[in-house]
This record gives C-alpha cells, sequence and structure tokens, in this order.
C-alpha cells in the first residue's frame, strides 16, 4: 500500500514541478524544500515509541506514508532535472550512468548501515541495541540529506527552458488530457511497457535473495554474494556507455539485458553446495546489470524530447512521474505475489524447508524474472528512437522555435504546424 501510495503522487508531483516558475528554477526548489520535511520523516520513521506494539505500528504506517510523501516531493524533481541538464544524445548516457552508478553504491551503503552502525556501537543483541542502533542511522542520514539536496540544488544549475510555457497555451490541459498526449507518444509507451514487465519479475531476486541463498544453497553469505552482484554491475557501467556511444543506446540496452538474462538463467538449475557456481553466475549476470539500469534512464530523456517536439512542452517531471508509477507498481505487485506464492508452497520461517519450497524459490527467484527480461526484451525491439532520429528529433525541434512547419521524424507524412497540432500531409 505505502509503495502504491509512493507511485500514485509521482506524476501530480511531477506536473507541479513542471509548471513551477521561480528565480531558481522548476525542480531546485521542490529539492531544497522537501529536503527538512524527509530527514524529520525519516528520524520519526527510524525512532518510535517503544513498548506498546499497536502504537508502534500506528506509527510505523504513519511515518512509512509520510516518509514516502516526502521522498516522492525530492525525487520526482530531481530525476525530472536530470533529465534537461543536456540534450546531447551520448552525454545524457554519461550522466545517468554516473547518476545510476552512484545510486547503486548508495544502495549498498543504507543496506550495511544498521550492521555499520551496531558494530560500532559494540552492544549485544536485544530490543534495546536495534534501537539505538536504527537510531543511530538516523542520526547520520537526516543531516547527509539536507546536506546533499542543498549541494545538488547549489552546484547544478537548471538548463533554460525554450518550450511554450504553460500559460501561452490555449487553456491549462488537464492531467488526464496530458495522459491522453503521453499515450500518443509511441516511443514512451514502449519503453515504458517493456521496462515495466521486466520489472515484474527483477524485483524478486532481490527480494528473495536471502531465502534463495540459505535454503535452496545451503549459504549463510547472501549479503557478500549481493554485494559481489551490484559491484560488478557498477564496475562494467563504463563500458556500457562506451558502447552506446559508438553503437546506440537501444542495442547496448539489449545486449545488456541478454548478457544479465542468459547468465542468470543457470542459477534455477543450482541446489545445495552449489556457491561456487552461484557466484560465477552473479558475476556474469553482473556484467550487464548496471546497463539494464541506466541506459533505459538515458532513452526516458530521449522520448521526452519527442513529447516536445509534438507538444512544444518540456515535461520531464510529469514523465518521470509516470515512469516511477510503473516502476513501484510493479515491485509492489510483483515481490507481493511472489511472496504469496513462496508462502503457499508451504515456506514456514525458521525451520528447515522441503522441496516444494526450494522449486518454488528456484522459479521465482530465476525462472520468473528470465522470463519477464525476455517478454520486455521482445517488446523493447520495436522502440524506434536511434541515434540519427533523435538528431533528426533535435533539429526539428530548433525549426520549430524558428517558427518552421517540419514533418514528424518518426511519422513520415505528418506535418507539426504549431505545438501540439499535427495534420496529415496531402496532396491538396
Amino acid at each position: 500500500a505505502g509503495r502504491l501510495f509512493d507511485g500514485g503522487i509521482d506524476p501530480l508531483v511531477g506536473a507541479l514541478s513542471d509548471r513551477t516558475r521561480s528565480r531558481w528554477g522548476r525542480r531546485r526548489p521542490w529539492i531544497v524544500g522537501a529536503a527538512l520535511p524527509l530527514a524529520a520523516c525519516l528520524w520519526l520513521l527510524f525512532t518510535p515509541p517503544l513498548g506498546d506494539a499497536g502504537v508502534g505500528a500506528w506509527w510505523f504506517g504513519s511515518t512509512m506514508f509520510a516518509t514516502f510523501l516526502a521522498w516522492t516531493l525530492v525525487t520526482v524533481p530531481y530525476e525530472a532535472l536530470g533529465a534537461e541538464i543536456t540534450r546531447d544524445y551520448d552525454e545524457r548516457t554519461a550522466v545517468f550512468a554516473l547518476r545510476d552508478g552512484a545510486l547503486l553504491l548508495g544502495t549498498l551503503v543504507a543496506a550495511a548501515s544498521p550492521a555499520i552502525a551496531g558494530a560500532l556501537l559494540g552492544m549485544e543483541p536485544g530490543p534495546a541495541a536495534e534501537a539505538a542502533r536504527f537510531r543511530a542511522v538516523a542520526l547520520g542520514y537526516a543531516p547527509l540529506i539536507l546536506a546533499a539536496c542543498v549541494a545538488c540544488a547549489w552546484k547544478v544549475a537548471e538548463k533554460p527552458q525554450h518550450a511554450v510555457p504553460e500559460a501561452a497555451e490555449s487553456g491549462r490541459r488537464s492531467l488526464r488530457e496530458s495522459w491522453r498526449s503521453m499515450r500518443d507518444n509511441r516511443p514512451f509507451v514502449i519503453l515504458l511497457a517493456s521496462y515495466t514487465v521486466a520489472a515484474l519479475g527483477s524485483n524478486l531476486p532481490g527480494t528473495l535473495i536471502l531465502f534463495y541463498v540459505e535454503y535452496v544453497l545451503g549459504s549463510r553469505h547472501a549479503d557478500l554474494l549481493l554485494l559481489l552482484y551490484m559491484v560488478t554491475g557498477v564496475a562494467f557501467l563504463p563500458l556500457w556507455v562506451r558502447l552506446a556511444g559508438r553503437a546506440d543506446k537501444k542495442a547496448s540496452w539489449l545486449a545488456a539485458t541478454a548478457v544479465n538474462t542468459v547468465a542468470f538463467a543457470g542459477v534455477a538449475f543450482l541446489g545445495e553446495g552449489d556457491e561456487g557456481w552461484y557466484a560465477l553466475l552473479v558475476v556474469l549476470s553482473g556484467v550487464g546489470f548496471g546497463a539494464t539500469v541506466a541506459l533505459p534512464s538515458s532513452m526516458q530523456a530521449d522520448v521526452i524530447d519527442y513529447d516536445e517536439l509534438r507538444t512544444g512542452r518540456r515535461r520531464e517531471g510529469l514523465y518521470l512521474g509516470a515512469w516511477s508509477i510503473a516502476r513501484k507498481a510493479a515491485a509492489a505487485l510483483g515481490v507481493g505475489l511472489g511472496l504469496r506464492v513462496l508462502e503457499a508452497s508451504g515456506y514456514v520461517p525458521g525451520v528447515p524447508q522441503g522441496p516444494a519450497v526450494k522449486q518454488a524459490l528456484s522459479v521465482l527467484y530465476a525462472v520468473v524474472p528470465c522470463a519477464c527480461n525476455a517478454a520486455g526484451f521482445a517488446l523493447a525491439l520495436a522502440y524506434p528512437i536511434t541515434r540519427g532520429r533523435h538528431a533528426a528529433i533535435a533539429a526539428a525541434i530548433e525549426a520549430r522555435r524558428r517558427g518552421e512547419d517540419i514533418e514528424d521524424p518518426l511519422r513520415p507524412g505528418v506535418m507539426l504546424s504549431a505545438p501540439g497540432a499535427a495534420t496529415e500531409k496531402t496532396d491538396a
């Protein structure tokens, strides 16, 4: 419920940030303004009142929803800012590789921070130690969030907007009309569908790795194996950026997806004692992992350029909000159904698991994600924006700014004469 709520408000926040006009730009006021509420919500989430389970449950639920809201107010404008920093086809790939690579490394640090805090505190295990550990985590992260948001807004200048402002349009378009125009953006629909289908399965391994490694492989090293996977993904990301610069984003993304999927498919055939083989497959799969995260982000910015060509507006926030809905809904649905299936197979916490549970874990952990990746791969084959076509889109945007009528680079025969208007070319 929390993730669905989080995803549901993303397009609204994105659309509001698109329409924001200030001397500091459209995105930076949101990033700075929501930083303090986010830090406060995180502190409250990690420092609940102790002793009453009922009060604690309500505290957790309310502060979690508040944290998700504050998080959205920061991250949707932040991601939109990334999409508009540069219009260059290849520079975008480098920017998003840096951003998403840092995100992966930050995720590892965040996942390890409770253990690090516990080691520094040196307390005996127990409820009091748990409370002290998470209070220490909150004490570290709350000021870090404030510092990071202020530094981002201070150092990252927004580009001037050349698109038609909202006030110049004939009336304010409703969110429903915006959804309709997004639906007509074919490259966006293909990219979103491909990513969403793949995400339905790709969220399962991160959730089930502890179960799979312990009960199927009989190992206690899930944390180290996950670290190996993510570090490999970050290490090979620069190579994929270079490949995308020489070839094309779509081709590089599909190649990375194929490497990631084919290698990971072997995990379905492992069993107890196969930790070494699993580590090898994790490294091979991790080779393509980073690119499957960063390249779609760069491609998102390209489809937003196409939206500007068609509508005359820059709507990074709205598009990133819609993307966020799909990403979070896929995570909630995929993980929720996966855990239900695991429960139905007979899983009982804290005891040795039977063959049915181990088989279910292998299917959910390896087979389902690979099948979803394969389906997403097939959908992505229809994605139409190549390097050459993006150059044509950029040139067409400049021509429209000069008041020229131009032909849609992705729809031969369709002329674009005014922002938001498209008419079929006829002999008359």
